[in-house]
């Protein structure tokens, strides 16, 4: 594969994303990246954090995409993705200190939501700590004009996805022992959500 692909959304949030992993992921070491995607935040997380191994995963139909921007930036301490359906056995074994997905939660159906937590307690340590990036609403209610024309769109494409409930994700959170220890606010009406263990 010659051709990167190319994600604008990945390429205009990671700045703002990165400023809450430099302080949340400080004293962590090794993460595991849930829906990897194109691999861009992958290699650009990898390179401004050189004290994390960055271990990408995905569906195999997006590997190729991830290993072409690995392979270009060539960095030691970011790692070719695991084959990783969230609904399913197997998840990687505990041994991850921390976690970070981005724009997945409103893709996934929600009972793949609730698998992915569930995979997330069997893969992460005791004092982990879980960053999540994308649109929520909050008590029911869209918290903008965007994010319901977007959670419209994303029903009319396909009726199991859509913008979650801020509250039922931090009560999964909650269930494997995870609290939350962050919400920043991030450009164009996104959160970046933050969890610790322990």
């Amino acid at each position: 594969m010659t051709d990167k692909p190319f994600s604008p959304a990945a390429e205009r949030n990671r700045e703002p994303i990165l400023a809450v992993l430099r302080e949340h992921f400080a004293a962590r070491r090794r993460v595991l990246e849930i829906g990897s995607g194109t691999g861009q935040h992958a290699v650009h997380f990898a390179a401004a954090l050189p004290h994390l191994q960055w271990q990408t995963s995905d569906l195999p139909a997006n590997h190729a995409g991830i290993r072409a921007w690995l392979e270009a930036a060539a960095l030691p301490n970011a790692l070719p993705p695991l084959a990783l359906d969230v609904r399913m056995a197997p998840w990687p074994a505990r041994g991850f200190d921390a976690a970070f997905s981005a724009n997945t939660l409103h893709i996934l159906g929600w009972a793949e939501v609730e698998a992915m937590f569930r995979g997330l307690d069997a893969a992460l340590d005791a004092d982990a700590v879980l960053a999540i990036y994308g649109p929520f609403k909050r008590g029911g209610l869209h918290t903008s004009d965007s994010n319901a024309a977007f959670d419209a769109a994303l029903r009319a494409q396909a009726a199991h996805m859509g913008v979650r409930d801020l509250e039922a994700v931090d009560a999964l959170a909650a269930g494997i022992g995870l609290r939350r220890v962050a919400e920043v606010a991030m450009p164009a009406n996104n959160l970046c959500l933050v969890w610790r263990r322990g």
